[in-house]
């Protein structure tokens, strides 16, 4: 049994769990002549929303309380089957920023009004998993809502569960795609070949610097005071060091910043 503790409207309340923590009870009609502290069966309950602080659950609620009921749970199985099948850990700031977004793309398209992605190219190069979930969740929007989004939408789901994964924000997100893309360029551009996007060693390599430029925009540092590791490698890998140095000499230009030797 679940005691209200706040009626949003007739389909979320607000309730505490067992560690006394407010959550966010979704299920139709369960707000409908109900009053706080009255109580409500388990078996009412559609799904339960925890979110890790009141700002996002503050969000939360004027999210409900904003966007069609059927959004909500189109957008929430997706976001459930996301992490079900993803192997890292997402930030639950997801269910606010996919749903908002997903809901106001719906609408846009009822408007015949679509916004164009800047980085799709490089977000289904760098973030190949991410998309194809992103591809999964609008073809589960025409099944549910009949609406057909374009390919640019699943780009952008892919980078909000990014952010999710880095437990980032949107401004952030498209600042790190651009990165990889210059230190890709750069990579390429020092050693004249092509780079092997269908390898494991590409993937490593954007790996690496995905999470670097999350770290790098969240101004978290490594300590880098290993010098026998520095020195062998600037001895025993000469060309490859000099690249990482032309790295560096681009992110102090653009961007102010110093990195670790060890980066």
């Amino acid at each position: 049994m679940y005691q209200i503790v706040k009626i949003i409207n007739n389909n979320f309340i607000c309730s505490v769990n067992d560690q006394g923590e407010e959550i966010i009870l979704r299920g139709l009609g369960i707000g409908f002549q109900k009053k706080v502290n009255d109580r409500l069966e388990d078996s009412k309950v559609e799904k339960i929303y925890s979110m890790h602080s009141k700002t996002a659950l503050s969000k939360m609620q004027s999210l409900v309380n904003d966007i069609p009921l059927e959004h909500i749970q189109v957008c929430t199985e997706i976001i459930d089957d996301i992490k079900k099948t993803f192997d890292k850990t997402l930030n639950d700031n997801i269910y606010i920023t996919l749903t908002d977004h997903l809901s106001f793309a719906i609408e846009r398209q009822h408007l015949d009004l679509q916004f164009k992605n800047a980085l799709l190219l490089e977000t289904k190069r760098f973030y190949q998993e991410e998309y194809q979930l992103g591809v999964h969740a609008i073809e589960v929007i025409k099944e549910r809502l009949g609406v057909t989004l374009l390919e640019d939408e699943a780009g952008f789901i892919a980078l909000h569960i990014v952010n999710a994964e880095l437990d980032t924000d949107m401004s952030d997100m498209m600042k790190i795609t651009e990165l990889i893309q210059d230190i890709l360029q750069i990579t390429k551009d020092y050693y004249q070949v092509a780079l092997d996007e269908d390898s494991l060693d590409y993937d490593r390599f954007v790996t690496h610097l995905k999470y670097f430029g999350q770290r790098m925009f969240h101004n978290k540092t490594i300590k880098d005071d290993d010098f026998k590791l520095q020195e062998m490698i600037r001895t025993n890998y000469k060309k490859d060091y000099q690249c990482a140095e032309i790295i560096n000499q681009y992110i102090s230009d653009k961007y102010s910043r110093a990195i670790s030797r060890l980066l």
